[in-house]
């Protein structure tokens, strides 16, 4: 199986990324099994990166090889659905920064801008999480597989990288 991650740079050797707060699934390496869903994260990391060199970046995606059969060795978690289960765990990985869940992967949907909108009604008081979740049924959600650990990490394989096109966050 194949996976993109979206960056402003190809990353040959992935690291667990700890600086980012509220990340749907905690901290980790980030992919995808969606092309274009990459294509837009690396986009959007060129621009914020070029806000900070205030210089001209390039939007880069890269594939990585995931072997499934050593990552059914591994301590790993899969949502196949937005259900309230998913929706608990995404609020406790955004909401508590010293939250272990202790999974090497975590692997299920993407709060995008409209999901993470409805957490926010949630988090806010103003929307029951089961009514959440039936506005989530209308949504169409996107995938993420996150690498949480050392060990979760060696289930992928650097195969290569394309750019996607150069920015600069002026442009936008």
């Amino acid at each position: 199986m194949i996976l993109y991650h979206g960056s402003y740079t190809e990353i040959e050797r992935p690291e667990i990324i700890t600086q980012e707060k509220g990340r749907d699934f905690g901290f980790g390496f980030y992919t995808t099994t969606i092309k274009q869903q990459a294509e837009r994260w690396a986009i959007r990391a060129a621009r914020i990166r070029s806000r900070y060199t205030d210089k001209i970046e390039n939007a880069v995606v890269n594939l990585y090889s995931f072997d499934v059969e050593y990552a059914k060795s591994l301590n790993a978690k899969t949502f196949s659905e937005a259900n309230l289960d998913w929706m608990d765990f995404v609020i406790k990985c955004r909401t508590d920064l010293n939250y272990k869940h202790g999974f090497d992967i975590v692997s299920g949907k993407i709060a995008n801008d409209n999901v993470g909108e409805t957490i926010q009604y949630v988090l806010a008081g103003i929307m029951r999480k089961e009514d959440a979740v039936e506005r989530l049924r209308f949504e169409k959600i996107n995938d993420q597989i996150c690498f949480c650990t050392e060990a979760g990490l060696k289930a992928i394989t650097f195969k290569e990288s394309y750019i996607v096109k150069s920015v600069h966050w002026r442009d936008f």
